[in-house]
Protein backbone atom coordinates (compact mmCIF):
# COMPACT_ATOMS: atom_id res chain seq x y z
CA UNK A 1 0.00 0.00 0.00
CA UNK A 2 1.24 3.08 -0.94
CA UNK A 3 0.10 6.67 0.11
CA UNK A 4 -0.50 9.45 -2.60
CA UNK A 5 -2.29 12.45 -0.61
CA UNK A 6 -3.51 13.55 2.31
CA UNK A 7 -5.90 16.10 4.20
CA UNK A 8 -7.86 16.83 7.33
CA UNK A 9 -11.85 16.94 6.71
CA UNK A 10 -14.49 17.48 9.35
CA UNK A 11 -13.49 17.17 13.26
CA UNK A 12 -9.87 16.41 12.41
CA UNK A 13 -11.04 13.64 10.22
CA UNK A 14 -7.65 12.63 8.36
CA UNK A 15 -8.27 11.10 4.77
CA UNK A 16 -5.60 9.42 2.93
CA UNK A 17 -5.60 8.34 -0.60
CA UNK A 18 -3.72 5.06 -1.30
CA UNK A 19 -2.94 2.71 -3.89
CA UNK A 20 -2.60 -1.09 -3.77
CA UNK A 21 -0.91 -2.05 -6.45
CA UNK A 22 -3.25 -0.55 -9.37
CA UNK A 23 -5.83 -0.30 -7.28
CA UNK A 24 -6.88 3.10 -5.97
CA UNK A 25 -8.72 3.78 -2.15
CA UNK A 26 -9.59 5.96 0.36
CA UNK A 27 -8.57 5.53 4.39
CA UNK A 28 -10.11 8.10 6.61
CA UNK A 29 -9.13 7.72 10.58
CA UNK A 30 -10.63 9.63 13.56
CA UNK A 31 -8.46 12.57 15.27
CA UNK A 32 -8.21 9.99 18.42
CA UNK A 33 -7.00 7.10 16.02
CA UNK A 34 -2.73 6.38 16.58
CA UNK A 35 0.01 3.58 17.33
CA UNK A 36 -1.15 3.44 21.02
CA UNK A 37 -4.82 4.07 20.54
CA UNK A 38 -6.11 1.58 17.29
CA UNK A 39 -9.42 2.11 16.38
CA UNK A 40 -11.94 -0.65 14.53
CA UNK A 41 -12.48 -0.45 11.00
CA UNK A 42 -15.65 -0.49 8.58
CA UNK A 43 -15.21 -1.27 4.95
CA UNK A 44 -17.02 1.02 3.01
CA UNK A 45 -18.66 -0.40 -0.35
CA UNK A 46 -20.47 0.59 -3.20
CA UNK A 47 -21.88 0.72 -6.68
CA UNK A 48 -19.83 0.41 -9.42
CA UNK A 49 -20.22 4.08 -10.41
CA UNK A 50 -16.39 5.13 -9.63
CA UNK A 51 -14.84 6.78 -6.13
CA UNK A 52 -15.11 10.02 -7.44
CA UNK A 53 -18.72 10.30 -8.08
CA UNK A 54 -19.53 8.50 -4.60
CA UNK A 55 -17.29 10.65 -3.21
CA UNK A 56 -19.58 12.82 -1.63
CA UNK A 57 -21.51 9.86 -0.11
CA UNK A 58 -18.41 8.14 1.30
CA UNK A 59 -16.82 10.85 3.07
CA UNK A 60 -20.16 11.71 4.46
CA UNK A 61 -20.32 7.69 5.46
CA UNK A 62 -16.75 8.07 7.21
CA UNK A 63 -17.70 11.55 9.14
CA UNK A 64 -19.91 9.12 10.50
CA UNK A 65 -17.72 6.63 10.91
CA UNK A 66 -14.98 8.42 12.75
CA UNK A 67 -17.77 10.58 15.01
CA UNK A 68 -18.40 6.73 16.05
CA UNK A 69 -14.83 5.88 16.52
CA UNK A 70 -14.22 4.09 13.66
CA UNK A 71 -11.43 4.11 10.93
CA UNK A 72 -13.16 3.89 7.24
CA UNK A 73 -11.85 2.70 3.91
CA UNK A 74 -12.81 1.96 0.44
CA UNK A 75 -11.20 0.85 -2.54
CA UNK A 76 -12.07 1.10 -6.09
CA UNK A 77 -14.53 -1.66 -7.91
CA UNK A 78 -13.11 -3.54 -10.80
CA UNK A 79 -14.23 -1.96 -13.79
CA UNK A 80 -15.21 1.30 -12.37
CA UNK A 81 -13.38 4.43 -12.07
CA UNK A 82 -10.09 4.65 -13.76
CA UNK A 83 -9.37 1.07 -14.00
CA UNK A 84 -9.52 -0.95 -17.10
CA UNK A 85 -13.06 -1.68 -18.78
CA UNK A 86 -14.53 -4.59 -18.43
CA UNK A 87 -16.32 -5.81 -21.68
CA UNK A 88 -18.36 -8.33 -20.71
CA UNK A 89 -19.93 -6.75 -17.51
CA UNK A 90 -20.79 -3.74 -19.30
CA UNK A 91 -22.44 -5.59 -22.38
CA UNK A 92 -24.40 -7.48 -19.58
CA UNK A 93 -25.70 -4.07 -17.95
CA UNK A 94 -26.65 -2.65 -21.38
CA UNK A 95 -28.70 -5.87 -21.82
CA UNK A 96 -30.75 -5.76 -17.98
CA UNK A 97 -30.84 -2.12 -18.89
CA UNK A 98 -33.15 -2.79 -22.23
CA UNK A 99 -34.79 -5.64 -20.30
CA UNK A 100 -35.66 -3.54 -17.85
CA UNK A 101 -36.71 0.04 -20.05
CA UNK A 102 -39.14 -2.75 -21.82
CA UNK A 103 -40.80 -4.02 -18.48
CA UNK A 104 -39.34 -7.34 -19.19
CA UNK A 105 -37.58 -9.82 -16.61
CA UNK A 106 -34.32 -9.81 -16.11
CA UNK A 107 -33.14 -13.52 -16.44
CA UNK A 108 -30.72 -15.15 -14.60
CA UNK A 109 -27.84 -15.51 -17.92
CA UNK A 110 -28.23 -11.32 -17.49
CA UNK A 111 -27.75 -11.37 -13.62
CA UNK A 112 -24.60 -14.03 -13.70
CA UNK A 113 -23.16 -12.25 -16.50
CA UNK A 114 -23.49 -8.72 -14.69
CA UNK A 115 -22.58 -9.38 -11.81
CA UNK A 116 -19.85 -12.66 -11.23
CA UNK A 117 -17.08 -11.39 -12.81
CA UNK A 118 -17.60 -8.50 -10.68
CA UNK A 119 -17.90 -10.65 -7.40
CA UNK A 120 -14.62 -12.63 -8.78
CA UNK A 121 -12.27 -10.19 -8.48
CA UNK A 122 -13.72 -7.69 -6.25
CA UNK A 123 -13.80 -10.38 -3.48
CA UNK A 124 -9.89 -10.79 -3.40
CA UNK A 125 -8.98 -7.43 -3.75
CA UNK A 126 -10.92 -6.02 -0.99
CA UNK A 127 -9.18 -9.36 1.23
CA UNK A 128 -5.55 -7.59 0.17
CA UNK A 129 -6.54 -4.30 0.95
CA UNK A 130 -7.73 -5.71 4.22
CA UNK A 131 -4.38 -7.12 4.84
CA UNK A 132 -2.60 -3.70 4.30
CA UNK A 133 -5.02 -2.04 6.41
CA UNK A 134 -5.13 -4.34 9.59
CA UNK A 135 -0.90 -3.92 8.61
CA UNK A 136 -0.94 -0.03 10.38
CA UNK A 137 -0.55 0.41 13.55
CA UNK A 138 -3.16 2.86 13.33
CA UNK A 139 -6.28 0.43 12.55
CA UNK A 140 -7.14 -3.01 14.25
CA UNK A 141 -9.68 -5.58 14.23
CA UNK A 142 -12.65 -6.31 15.01
CA UNK A 143 -13.56 -5.43 11.06
CA UNK A 144 -17.29 -4.79 9.54
CA UNK A 145 -18.64 -4.20 5.78
CA UNK A 146 -21.17 -1.55 5.11
CA UNK A 147 -23.30 -1.28 1.57
CA UNK A 148 -21.50 -1.94 -1.60
CA UNK A 149 -22.80 -3.98 -4.03
CA UNK A 150 -24.52 -7.12 -2.29
CA UNK A 151 -23.07 -10.13 -4.08
CA UNK A 152 -19.59 -8.50 -3.16
CA UNK A 153 -20.58 -7.94 0.48
CA UNK A 154 -22.30 -11.86 0.12
CA UNK A 155 -19.21 -13.68 -0.86
CA UNK A 156 -16.71 -11.62 1.42
CA UNK A 157 -18.74 -12.07 4.52
CA UNK A 158 -18.72 -15.80 3.50
CA UNK A 159 -14.73 -16.26 3.22
CA UNK A 160 -13.74 -13.87 4.99
CA UNK A 161 -13.14 -13.99 9.12
CA UNK A 162 -11.93 -11.14 10.30
CA UNK A 163 -15.39 -9.52 9.14
CA UNK A 164 -17.39 -9.65 12.15
CA UNK A 165 -20.75 -7.71 11.31
CA UNK A 166 -22.43 -6.45 7.74
CA UNK A 167 -24.69 -3.13 7.26
CA UNK A 168 -25.97 -3.93 4.12
CA UNK A 169 -28.65 -2.02 1.50
CA UNK A 170 -30.64 -4.87 0.42
CA UNK A 171 -31.04 -5.50 -3.59
CA UNK A 172 -32.40 -8.34 -5.52
CA UNK A 173 -30.03 -8.78 -8.84
CA UNK A 174 -28.12 -11.40 -6.71
CA UNK A 175 -26.58 -14.79 -8.97
CA UNK A 176 -28.67 -18.23 -8.32
CA UNK A 177 -25.24 -19.24 -6.76
CA UNK A 178 -24.65 -16.32 -4.89
CA UNK A 179 -28.35 -16.42 -3.25
CA UNK A 180 -26.77 -19.93 -1.53
CA UNK A 181 -23.60 -17.95 -0.28
CA UNK A 182 -25.69 -16.35 1.39
CA UNK A 183 -26.88 -19.45 3.81
CA UNK A 184 -23.32 -19.79 4.82
CA UNK A 185 -23.25 -15.89 6.35
CA UNK A 186 -23.52 -16.27 9.61
CA UNK A 187 -22.28 -13.17 11.24
CA UNK A 188 -24.78 -10.46 12.39
CA UNK A 189 -26.78 -8.25 9.82
CA UNK A 190 -28.37 -5.44 9.84
CA UNK A 191 -30.36 -4.68 6.12
CA UNK A 192 -31.70 -1.70 5.10
CA UNK A 193 -35.03 -1.82 2.70
CA UNK A 194 -36.40 0.81 0.69
CA UNK A 195 -40.00 -0.73 0.41
CA UNK A 196 -40.91 1.14 -3.24
CA UNK A 197 -37.24 1.07 -4.44
CA UNK A 198 -37.68 1.20 -8.32
CA UNK A 199 -34.45 -0.38 -8.92
CA UNK A 200 -35.17 -3.93 -6.81
CA UNK A 201 -37.40 -6.48 -6.45
CA UNK A 202 -38.81 -6.40 -3.02
CA UNK A 203 -40.07 -10.53 -3.29
CA UNK A 204 -36.50 -10.88 -4.05
CA UNK A 205 -34.87 -9.27 -1.53
CA UNK A 206 -37.18 -10.65 0.90
CA UNK A 207 -36.30 -13.85 0.11
CA UNK A 208 -32.29 -12.60 0.39
CA UNK A 209 -33.01 -12.14 3.63
CA UNK A 210 -35.30 -14.80 4.46
CA UNK A 211 -31.69 -16.91 3.02
CA UNK A 212 -28.97 -15.54 5.18
CA UNK A 213 -27.58 -18.34 7.69
CA UNK A 214 -27.31 -14.73 10.29
CA UNK A 215 -28.69 -15.90 13.66
CA UNK A 216 -29.02 -12.47 14.86
CA UNK A 217 -30.25 -10.42 11.17
CA UNK A 218 -32.44 -7.43 11.46
CA UNK A 219 -34.29 -5.74 8.11
CA UNK A 220 -34.98 -1.98 8.40
CA UNK A 221 -37.77 -1.61 5.97
CA UNK A 222 -38.66 2.10 5.19
CA UNK A 223 -41.20 3.66 2.60
CA UNK A 224 -39.67 5.27 -0.16
CA UNK A 225 -37.23 5.19 -3.03
CA UNK A 226 -33.99 3.81 -4.00
CA UNK A 227 -32.56 7.50 -2.50
CA UNK A 228 -34.70 8.23 -0.24
CA UNK A 229 -33.57 6.14 3.28
CA UNK A 230 -34.11 8.46 6.19
CA UNK A 231 -31.90 9.77 8.63
CA UNK A 232 -33.02 7.54 11.65
CA UNK A 233 -32.12 4.37 9.66
CA UNK A 234 -28.71 5.54 8.67
CA UNK A 235 -28.27 6.14 12.67
CA UNK A 236 -29.90 2.56 13.41
CA UNK A 237 -26.61 1.29 11.37
CA UNK A 238 -24.27 3.57 13.75
CA UNK A 239 -25.69 1.69 16.21
CA UNK A 240 -25.28 -1.68 14.90
CA UNK A 241 -21.49 -1.13 14.73
CA UNK A 242 -21.08 0.53 17.97
CA UNK A 243 -22.55 -3.06 19.45
CA UNK A 244 -20.36 -5.18 17.35
CA UNK A 245 -17.30 -3.75 16.62
CA UNK A 246 -16.09 -2.53 20.33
Amino acid sequence: MQFTSEQRVDDGVLERAFTLGEIPGILWTPASASASTPVPLILLGHPPLGLRRMYPRLVDRARQAAADGFASATIELPGSGDRPRMPAVEQARAAMRRAMEAGEPVGDEIVDALVLPLVDRAVPEWRAALDALLALPEVEGPVGFSGGVISVAIRLAAVEPRIVAAGLFAGSFVPRSVFEEARRVTIPLHVLMQWDDEGNDRQAALDLFDAFGSKEKTLNANMGGHTGVPQFAGDAAGQFFARHLR
